[in-house]
């Protein structure tokens, strides 16, 4: 016998009055019109005017960000903490999405759910949107039954890793995206003000200050290569992403390199241990075995060299080695962090240590970013007062050799 095919749900948009005559909208999921009707005046609900929503989407805004992930796992946590079933508890956070992609994963997570999967399982199945990590600590909350408190966990994890993200983010584009600028208007004054002093020089029929000729002759390149020097700016990003992407070998090398960088290589080896420690305090304390936390925490580091170095550990922790002592061979870790680890290990509170470390290095980025950035503003500015006063300055040194001849 043929399996029948489960009715097709559509998302309805409608608007009505309640009891008191106030006028409300909102939007229903139901398999037709009819049932959006009835199912609103099972609610009080008098419907004005209800339309099926389209499912053309440009896109725009549409990708699962963690703070979607985040989000949905309080709004989750909470509801189960108040005793509502999972799948109902999924049907409510559906109802209040605004992404058609959100809303498409938790549907399928409702599907499977209601069909006796567990959530870890379901979870699993969409690896792009949650981690080894995430899936681990919904096994472990499922099996000890204290899932709301697993799912709070990695509410706060995702915070604390975004926060953290979000200052390396400021560190480094800031100085990158007002160097651009200063570049654009460097190229914009050299193909279409420059040229105009140019043919003003022409009549002045003496040589020219080296300085200046040797803008003028910049000018002339950019005016006749411009596209080629842009066209090669543009090229060099592509390819360092390309290479990123299809050669193992070309981005660890890219990560060694940005870790030895003055100043921003400090930020980074700091942000790593930060990562590193926070997801294995968050995983063992959860109840995963340290060779799977080990796995998560390499993967959440953000850096190639980082990530082969706990893939080192985590074969020498599964053989039987101290944390500590691996940790050393790494030599990638402060001796702080080491020394608070072995205390973790000797005393049974090897999670209680590294939330410590989390804590101090977390402090320390965002103690650096501030630092950063008070110093890069007047140093940025510096550098593009120097940029284009220098083309101005060009410029205007033949007027002020003329001056002083007459």
């Amino acid at each position: 016998m043929a399996a029948t095919k489960p009715p097709k749900i559509h998302l309805f948009h409608w608007e009505g009055t309640n009891a008191r005559r106030e006028k409300i909208k909102g939007e229903i999921e139901a398999e037709d019109i009819n049932l959006v009707r009835a199912k609103l005046r099972e609610q009080g609900i008098s419907p004005k005017r209800i339309r099926k929503k389209s499912n053309f989407s440009l896109g725009l805004g549409e990708k699962i960000t963690a703070r979607d992930i985040t989000l949905f796992s309080r709004q989750l946590a909470t509801m189960i903490k108040a005793g509502v079933p999972v799948v109902q508890a999924l049907t409510i956070t559906i109802e209040g999405q605004t992404k058609k992609k959100m809303r498409n994963l938790l549907m399928d997570l409702r599907d499977q759910v209601s069909a006796g999967t567990p959530v870890a399982q379901a979870l699993r199945r969409h690896p792009k949107v949650f981690d080894d990590l995430f899936c681990s600590l919904v096994e472990a909350g499922e099996a000890s039954g204290t899932l709301e408190d697993m799912l709070e966990r990695v509410a706060l994890y995702k915070e604390r890793m975004e926060s953290l993200k979000n200052k390396i983010k400021k560190a480094l584009y800031y100085p990158v995206f007002v160097l651009i600028i200063g570049m654009g208007v460097s190229a914009l004054l050299l193909v279409k003000v420059v040229p105009e002093f140019e043919k003003m020089f022409a009549g002045f029929g003496a040589e020219l200050p080296a300085f200046t000729q040797m803008v003028v002759n910049l000018s002339r390149f950019m005016q006749e290569w411009w596209w080629l020097v842009f066209g090669a700016l543009i090229g060099l990003v592509y390819l360092v992403n390309f290479m990123k992407k299809r050669s193992e070998a070309f981005a660890y090398r890219l990560s060694k390199f940005t870790l030895r960088l003055p100043i921003v290589g400090q930020l980074l080896h700091k942000s790593a241990v930060a990562r590193f420690s926070r997801t294995l305090a968050t995983s063992f304390s959860a109840g995963v075995p340290l060779v799977d936390a080990l796995d998560s925490a390499g993967s959440s580091t953000g850096n190639l060299v980082y990530r082969g170095a706990v893939t080192r550990m985590k074969d020498d922790v599964a053989t039987g080695q101290q944390l500590n002592f691996s940790m050393r061979q790494a030599r990638l870790f402060p001796t702080m962090v080491n020394q608070m680890v072995a205390i973790g290990e000797e005393s049974g509170a090897l999670d209680t240590m590294l939330m410590k470390v989390a804590d101090f290095f977390e402090e320390e980025v965002n103690t650096m970013v501030d630092s950063m950035t008070s110093l890069l503003e007047p140093l940025v500015i510096a550098v593009l007062g120097v940029i284009v006063g220098g083309l101005v300055i060009a410029m205007y040194l033949p007027i002020f050799q003329m001056g002083s001849i007459m």
